[in-house]
This record gives structure tokens, sequence and C-alpha cells, in this order.
């Protein structure tokens, strides 16, 4: 117990002085990092199906058709005449059209001078055969007839065959047209429904990424329900080593006040027994040290009674207790000392300390009601963060035009599929006429071999040869019959298709149409997408369309920064700020922490003013030291049976023996319980010496810790509140900084992904370039083959056509048959 009292005080200022909060820094304990907030993402996936246009056997006729067309148009982008055709079209010149469609000009003039010559020629022709003047006989035999005949038929034959080829290339571009246009146009109504949801869905993901400010709003509110207890918990944790210091220095000084109060009432006891036995041992101490003296003194004692005389004379008191000083003024000064039951009080205050967060949960309770009615409220920034975004308001009327774009477009789609019905049915039949001519030469040129190869009989018929002219001769009239409605044909799908690939496709491959839509003043106001959409900076278009390509969203592609203040609609300081206000009305009440009860404090300030480390205790000591009587008493009453042994005088014998025992009961009944009490007295006396200066010592530090913690407690409890509240509400603010990170993340990479656009203006391409104008520029193309190759076609079998006829060495014109148009004269003579 020494050794403990006497370490409380150092242990106690070394506890207050580790212990102690410091002002400067701040343990947020379990208010740590804010927990991580799973979003639920609001980003729709939207994709457009990109349009791929498979390579087929017919590339290389559309490679051949798009350098026929680099041939016909060699002017660049038409820039100034399109810029001045969409800003001002009365402003346009019809020498500037020309110009530019030059190569269209030129094909247009062949165009016309074929529609007017050979429908004109082929009326000549019939005149002509009206008149038997054409496609008439071969009159005379000569030797190079062979070589002729076989040549004309060569060329025919591969006139016919590059007529045929043409022709199947031509069925197979009609058709091929045809069927690629149903998924064209059923790509229309998906590729404006896709536009659509990109722009209505725009505003209602913004909303849902507004609407989960309430998740962070939750977890706060979740998180104030238990705050109270833990702020409590937080203040104790930080308090509960020097507060537990300090009742344990209470506990061990009410301890030593107890055991200093034993001690003390035991030495007040013990001298005055001490002293009161000396005054009953003093007499017969004294008549037996009178009567030994008479008896040991006799002439007739024998044996070493000399030596028995001297042990006699030191027969008397050694300590003299009354000699020691009083106590009874420091017991007067303690009286009723301990009154506090310092166990009981000790436990008391640690019971209202370790309840400490239950009284600040208590005590919090309201201003965690006015913290969560602040918290429902959402930031205004948050609320208009979808009516503030860019194009909000043009996003409905966007909606609705392409909605109502869907609706009107629906009817005209179906028109463009009647019509492009009724155009496949004329390409058939134009492609069947070729068909028709195809086979009339091919089975003119069978009939004709055949009837040929039939001559070397002289029983033959002239029969085949006829049918072979007569078929080369039909084929001849159905080319003229013809050739008019084909290069119409031929030439309006040229005028339209040919243009579509020079001025739009062919553009939109090198990148001339975006570069036109890039340059400031192009186009007008009302075409403009950063005019349209209300933007600050100007937007590239080709840009933005590799931006989309690449899965941009439109913050990225429309370079929102400049128009759209984001960090304005996530500024949540006032929000916050208000929270932070009603955070700082967290207070805490520790005055039902006494630490040390009236009661132990009277206990200590009377120990502290009894004098109990006045007492002379050395005084004490030097009368302890000394023996109870002076002589051994024992050893005297062995020495007198001994001498009563020796002597011869048997009434002196007995009366030695009588000392002896006399002596001996005197030392069991009087000198044994002062020797006790001695000891006793001596124990108490040297644990009071040893830590009463000690123990006033540390009542007065006791007393000063107390004091000071008592009136420190209040303001240590209110920083490290303060510390605490800091610390929760970075915590909590933690959980909004999420939120506005995730929202700036989805609105400006997620939101939006605009790949819609760039797989529209793709899939348009595709559709109108690679799915419709490669096998509609084929198919005139193919079909412009065929009607140009007519014109040999038509001179081959007209020529052709003598050879299969009879041949006459001298001309009859007897016969009405030669009268008729088309007719064949019968043969008199025949010589091949």
């Amino acid at each position: 117990m020494k050794r403990a009292s006497g370490l409380v005080a150092p242990l106690l200022g070394l506890g207050l002085a580790l212990s102690l909060p410091c002002s400067g820094a701040t343990d947020c304990g379990s208010f740590g990092q804010a927990e991580h907030l799973a979003f639920a993402p609001v980003a729709r996936t939207r994709w457009l199906a990109p349009r791929i246009c498979q390579p087929g056997p017919l590339d290389p006729l559309y490679g051949t058709v798009r350098r026929f067309l680099s041939v016909v148009q060699l002017n660049s982008f038409p820039s100034e005449l399109v810029k001045a055709l969409l800003n001002e079209p009365s402003s346009v010149k019809m020498d500037q059209v020309v110009r530019y469609e030059a190569g269209y000009v030129v094909c247009a003039v062949i165009a016309g001078l074929y529609l007017l010559a050979v429908p004109t020629t082929g009326l000549c022709f019939c005149c002509c055969r009206c008149r038997r003047r054409c496609g008439g006989r071969v009159k005379t035999e000569h030797k190079a007839l062979a070589c002729e005949r076989g040549t004309l038929m060569a060329f025919l034959l591969l006139t016919t065959l590059v007529l045929l080829v043409g022709m199947v290339c031509a069925f197979i571009t009609n058709q091929h047209t045809h069927r690629q246009t149903g998924p064209s146009v059923e790509a229309v109504p998906e590729t404006l429904l896709s536009l659509r949801g990109l722009v209505s869905d725009v505003p209602k993901e913004l909303q849902a990424v507004a609407e989960q400010f309430s998740l962070p709003q939750e977890r706060v509110s979740k998180e104030l329900d238990g705050v109270g207890e833990s702020l409590g918990n937080t203040i104790h944790s930080q308090l509960k080593s020097t507060v537990y210091l300090v009742l344990a220095s209470v506990h061990s000084l009410g301890q030593g006040l107890q055991d200093s109060m034993d001690h003390l009432r035991i030495l007040n006891a013990t001298s005055v027994e001490l002293q009161e036995g000396q005054q009953r041992l003093e007499p017969p101490l004294q008549a037996h040290r009178d009567r030994l003296r008479t008896l040991l003194q006799e002439s007739g004692c024998h044996g070493d009674c000399k030596g028995a005389l001297s042990q006699a004379d030191a027969l008397e008191l050694g300590a003299d207790f009354s000699q020691v000083p009083p106590v009874n003024d420091v017991l007067h000064r303690l009286k009723g000392v301990p009154e506090a039951n310092f166990s009981s009080m000790v436990q008391e205050e640690n019971n209202t300390f370790n309840n400490l967060p239950l009284l600040v949960a208590v005590q919090t309770t309201s201003v965690v009601k006015d913290l969560k009615k602040a918290l429902v409220e959402q930031p205004e920034g948050v609320k208009m963060l979808a009516q503030g975004f860019p194009g909000s308001e043009a996003a409905s009327h966007w909606s609705q035009a392409l909605e109502k774009l869907d609706q009107y477009s629906r009817p005209y789609l179906q028109k463009v599929q009647q019509y492009e019905m009724y155009r496949w049915i004329v390409g058939c039949v134009l492609c069947s006429t070729v068909l028709l001519v195809v086979i009339c030469n091919l089975l003119g040129l069978s009939l004709g071999i055949w009837g040929l190869s039939a001559r070397e009989d002289p029983s033959h018929s002239e029969i085949k040869g006829e049918a072979g002219a007569r078929f080369l001769m039909v084929g001849v009239a159905f080319s003229f019959l013809f050739a008019a409605p084909l290069i119409l044909l031929v030439f309006a799908t040229f005028l339209v298709g040919g243009n579509v690939q020079t001025l739009v496709c062919q553009n939109l491959e090198n990148g001339e149409l975006y570069k036109f839509a890039d340059t400031p003043g192009n186009l007008p106001p009302s075409m403009n997408l950063s005019h349209l959409l209300g933007l600050k900076k100007n937007v590239s278009v080709l840009q933005a369309y590799r931006q989309c390509k690449a899965g941009a969203a439109l913050w990225e592609v429309l370079q929102l920064n400049d128009s759209y203040d984001l960090d304005r609609h996530l500024n949540i300081r006032q929000y916050t700020h208000r929270l932070q206000q009603e955070l700082q009305n967290f207070k805490v009440d520790v005055k039902d922490l006494d630490l040390l009860s009236p009661t132990a404090h009277r206990d200590l300030e009377a120990l502290q003013g009894s004098g109990l480390e006045k007492i002379h205790y050395s005084d004490f000591l030097v009368q302890i030291q000394k023996p109870v009587v002076k002589t051994d008493m024992e050893q005297l009453a062995q020495e007198l049976e001994g001498l009563a042994q020796a002597q011869n005088n048997s009434l002196l014998e007995q009366q030695l023996k009588d000392e002896a025992k006399g002596l001996r009961k005197l030392y069991q009944e009087k000198v044994v319980p002062q020797q006790s009490l001695v000891a006793k007295l001596n124990l108490s006396v040297r644990a009071l010496e040893s830590f009463a200066p000690k123990l006033q010592v540390e009542t007065s530090d006791v007393l000063g810790n107390v004091t000071h913690l008592k009136g420190k407690l209040p303001t240590w409890a209110s920083h490290i509140l303060r510390n605490a509240s800091e610390c929760f509400l970075n915590r909590e603010m933690g959980y909004f900084s999420q939120y506005v990170a995730w929202v700036r993340e989805e609105v400006t990479q997620h939101i939006a992904t605009c790949q819609p656009l760039s797989g529209a203006l793709d899939n348009g391409r595709v559709i109108l370039c690679d799915m419709m104008a490669d096998p509609w520029n084929a198919f005139w193309f193919c079909l412009g083959w065929c009607t140009f190759f007519l014109i040999p076609s038509i001179i081959f079998a007209v020529k052709t056509s003598k050879y299969f006829r009879p041949i006459r060495k001298r001309l009859s014109s007897t016969s009405s048959e030669e009268t008729q148009l088309f007719h064949i004269p019968r043969v008199t003579s025949l010589k091949l």
C-alpha cells in the first residue's frame, strides 16, 4: 500500500500530460472515411446497329461505275453553289449549275443525239425496207463472201454476247436495287426512333441522376440515428484514461486515508494501554526487587549471590511511555474521518462516466431532429439539373419533330416502295426488250448458220436461212422501237444516281460535306447545330461525328463546359453549410460527473489539516526500542532457582523459589502483554512515519487534480465534441462528394452517348450509297451499255441478214413477193 500510494501522484501527473486532448490534433476514431455508395447507372444503352454492305461479286462493276462517274464529274464539291442555294436560292444562276454539271450536260447531249438519231435512223430504215433498198440479199457470189459473212457473224455474235452480259447485269442490279429498297425504307423509322430516344431520354436521365441525391441523404439520415451515442463514445474514449486515472488516485487515497486512521487509532489506544500497564507493573517490580535485595544480602546465602543481586537491582521499568507525544489533537481533527465511502463513491463516478454516451445521445436528440429536417431538402442546383441542361427546352420540340417526321414519312416511304415497284417493272420490261433483241439475234444466227450448212444439199429448203434473216430483222425492229424509252430511262436514272454518287456519296467519303458544314456562314442559322442547341461555341460537325462514333457523350461532343455550368448545379455548399451550422449546436453537459463527493472532499481537507505528518514518531521509536523491564526476568528466575538448590538453609531456599515463581508469574501476566502492545505500537508508528508525509503530498495532488479536471472537463468535452462533429461532418460530406463526383462522371461521360447520331450518318451513307446508289448506278450503266450496243447490233444484224437469204445470179423482180416488206424471194438457182 505504501508503494502504491507513492506512485499515484507521479502517474497521475504523467497521465494528465499524455492523455489530455490536444487542440491541434483531431482523432476521428469511428468517424473515419465515408463508405462507398453504389449509385445505380442511369445512362441507357443506345446502340444503333450498324448496317454493313457485305462484299459481293458486283463490287468490280460498282467500282467501274464510280470511276466512270469520276470521269463524268471532274469538278470538286461546289461549296459556293451549295452555300448560295441554302442561304439565297434566288441568287443561284443557271450558268453556275451548268458549269458544275458540265459532264452531265455532255452526257445529256449524247443522250439527246441518240434519242434523235436512232429513232430517225429506224424510221429511215423502215422506209428503205418498204422500197426494198435496205436489208436485201447478196446478189453475186465472190471469193470473199465466206470471209465477210464469217466476220459479220462473229461481230454480231460478239455484240449479242455483250448485250447478253449487259442485260443479265441490268436484270441483277435492277433486282438488287428492288431488294434493297425494302430494308432501306424500314431503316428510316428505326433510325428516327433511335434519334428520338436519344433526344427524349436525356432529360429523363438527368432527372434520374438528380433523384439519386436521396441515396446520400438516406445514408446520412441513417448515420444520424446513432450519432449522439457515437459522439459520446468518442468523448468517453478520449477522456477515460484521464478520468480513470484520477478516480484510481482518489480510490487509492481513500484507502490510504482509511489505513492511516486505523494506525493512528491503534497508536493512540496502544500508548494509553502501555502507560496504564506500566503503572500496574511498576509496584510489583519494586516489591520483588526489595525482597530479593534482602534475601541475596544475607550472610548465609551460598552461590553467586552477588551476580543475582546485580540483576535484581535492574528489576525496574525500561521504557517510559508517558514520555511519548500525545496524538489526541490529531485524532480530534480527524474525528469522523473518513465520513465518505471512497470505494462506493469511485464506483458511482465510474458508472456515471461510463454512461456518458447515453447522456450525450439524450442531449443531442433535438439537434438530430433539426438535422434530419434540414437533410430532407434537396439543393436547388440539383433540382434544376435537368432543366438547365443545354437544349433541354429544344429536346421536347426535337422529340415532337422527330415523331411527326416519323408519322409523316411513313406514307411517303410507302409511296417510295410503290414507285420503286413501278421502276422495277419498267426496268424489267426494258431489260426484257434487250433480251428480245438478244434472243432474236441468237435465233437468227442459229437458223442462219443452220441454213448455210444445209445449202450443200441440193434438196434443201431456204426456209431456215430465211427465218434466220427474219429473226435478225425483228431484232433490229425491236432495237429501233425501244431505243427511245431505253435511253430516256438510262439518262433519268443516270442523272439522279450519278449526282447522288458524285455530289453526296463521294463527298461524304472524303469528308468534304463535313468540312462544308464546319465552315462558318455556309449553313443558314436554322441548320446550324450550335445555334439550334443554344451553344456559345461552334461545334465541328466532323469532330462531333468522329467523337460520337467513338462512343463519346454529348457533353464532350458539344463542348458543354462553356454553355452549361455543371459546377454551379452541383454546388451544395449552402446545403452543407446549413448542416454544419446545425452540427455546431451539439453540446454536452458533464456536470453530473463530480469525481469527488463533498464528504470525500471534507475528509481529504481534514486529513490535509490534521497535522498527521507532524507527529514526532521518533519519540515513540525511542521508547519502543527500550525493553519493558531492564533485566531479563526469565533468566533471573532461573538463577534464583539455581541459588535455591545451593542453599543449606531451607527457609532461604524456599524463599528464593517463591521469588522465582513470582517473577515468572509477573512476567507472564504483566510483561508479555506489554511486549505485545509495544510490537503493535511499533508497527503502527513505523507505518505512519513511512507514508504520512507522502499521504499529505498525495492528498494535495489529488485535490488539485480533481479541482483542475473538474474545471477543465466541460472544456475538453466540448473540444472533443467539436472535433468529433467536424469528423462526422467530413464523413457525411464525403457521401455528398461521392454523389457530386458520380454526377460529374455520369453527365460528362455516360449520359446521352451520341453513337446513334454517327450510326445514323453511317447507316444513311451505307443505305444511300452502298445499298441504293451503287446498284442503281450499276443498273443504268448496264442498261446504257446495252442501249449503246444496240447500234452495232443493228448494223451487224442488217449486214449479216443478207448472207442468210438466197443468192441470186440475176435479179428477178417479177415476183410479187419483192414488194412485201421483209419478204425474201424464192431461190431459182444457188451456188455457194
